[in-house]
């Protein structure tokens, strides 16, 4: 079977498998989730398992993507899933629209109104939300969320890890470390070393972040 597991069946996980429905690429789609039994449908999907469960399903399933927002434990997930042999698909939302000179890891997901420009390059595991551009030749490292309406200006670098939060700005040329969250609203115009917090216009650093993040 060409099926689709979701693992996290919240929010992010229903937009996920809208898109995967959208793009009308597998078979199946079907939805891992810790609140399983008592939890058994997500609008049109069912809820077949735990999270420990996965590796009973990559025969029916062999694609899955991770539906969790929090970017440590995407990040985990996803490195588990991989070792237990599940491909990793790239989700693009047929309303989104990303150069065809844009590269696109795998686990990757670009959302409805999204933009992704010439040259750029996102790495595994990452979230462009809805709204939210990704400018000319930036460099998105490994499991970075770029929030709902967040604009990255052509070649920006982004740690992996980072959090840009929703309708933030960073401007052109800018680098930001690892694990670095950026708070809504703000505009960055300098580079942001890694683990920090930044907020405000311009963005000014308010604390460490722990290296985990």
């Amino acid at each position: 079977m060409n099926g689709m597991l979701i693992v996290g069946a919240g929010g992010h996980g229903k937009v996920i498998a809208d898109i995967a429905s959208a793009v009308g690429q597998w078979d199946s789609i079907a939805f891992l989730d810790d609140k399983y039994p008592e939890l058994r449908q997500v609008l049109d999907w069912p809820v077949i398992g735990e999270i420990d469960d996965l590796k009973k399903f990559r025969r029916d399933f062999p694609a899955i993507f991770i539906a969790v927002g929090d970017n440590a434990v995407r990040q985990k997930l996803t490195n588990w899933a991989e070792a237990e042999g599940f491909g990793l698909p790239v989700l693009i939302h047929p309303r989104a629209a990303v150069s065809r000179f844009a590269v696109i890891g795998p686990g990757t997901i670009v959302n409805n109104q999204a933009a992704v420009n010439a040259n750029a390059k996102i790495g595994k595991g990452c979230i462009v939300n809805t709204g939210a551009t990704v400018g000319h030749d930036c460099e998105l490292g490994d499991f970075v969320h770029v929030a709902p309406g967040a604009s990255l200006a052509g070649e920006t670098v982004i740690g992996e890890r980072c959090w840009i939060g929703m309708h933030s700005a960073v401007i052109e040329r800018v680098k930001l470390g690892s694990g670095v969250v950026v708070g809504a609203g703000a505009v960055v115009l300098k580079n942001v070393a890694d683990h920090q917090l930044v907020v405000g216009i311009p963005a000014k650093i308010v604390k460490a972040l722990p290296p985990g993040n």
